[in-house]
């Protein structure tokens, strides 16, 4: 029995294979969120030679590609990079470009499924950017160790989306809530580069780099 035991191959073991590095997926998502943000404020507002009346549909493409799809796979790598908070927030906003995508295009049908219920259209739009406000209110307390910018940001985006659904809710008095929110919007995609240019700014690749104020703690 024992030279038996002797002669039984030794367990190989193998070295666990080594981590992939994951790069910091911040800038893009908040890159995508600004970007699109900036031009959907940029008609809210009405400048530019724009109107506050002129149709959002020229936001479908950045809507879906830039604010939508690079945000959830923002999202996706940062729940790699194990920040809990960015996950949460480009893949919560993420969807929300998806989604306003979906409403704009004639082909899924939403705003045309309002045929005889043309009046609710406005409280229906307005409870969509309702809950989107109440969403950003509830992800800046999660903001408020972190730093002054990004908490900032949380503060205007809130601010934003209850203008933008106040004006849904008024419809046709609601122009200059929707004009309101327009600037806002401006604010906040300010807001967003900034955090997202401050996170891509490092010493090994720009001359300079940005504060982010007196606390610089991320998760």
């Amino acid at each position: 029995m024992a030279h038996e035991e002797a002669i039984k191959p030794a367990a190989v073991q193998y070295a666990p294979a080594p981590a992939t590095p994951v790069g910091n997926p911040v800038p893009l998502g908040l890159f995508g969120f600004g970007t699109a943000t900036f031009v959907l404020s940029c008609l809210n507002a009405g400048i530019f030679g724009l109107s506050v009346t002129t149709p959002p549909n020229i936001v479908i493409g950045i809507a879906i590609f830039y604010g939508g799809i690079a945000q959830i796979l923002a999202s996706m790598w940062a729940f790699k990079a194990g920040s809990t908070f960015a996950a949460t927030a480009f893949g919560s906003y993420g969807s929300f470009w998806l989604s306003y995508a979906v409403i704009l295009i004639p082909w899924f049908g939403v705003l045309d499924s309002y045929t005889g219920y043309e009046r609710d259209v406005g409280s229906a739009l307005g409870v969509f950017i309702l809950g989107f406000a109440i969403f950003s209110f509830l992800m800046w307390f999660a903001t408020l160790r972190t730093n002054i910018a990004l908490s900032a940001l949380f503060v205007f985006l809130t601010i934003t989306f209850t203008l933008l659904s106040i004006a849904e809710f008024k419809r046709a008095d609601g122009l200059k809530w929707k004009r309101a929110g327009g600037f806002f919007g401006i604010f906040t995609a300010i807001n967003a580069w900034y955090v997202a240019l401050a996170g891509l700014l490092t010493h090994e690749t720009a001359p300079f780099t940005l504060p982010l104020g007196p606390l610089t703690k991320t998760h």
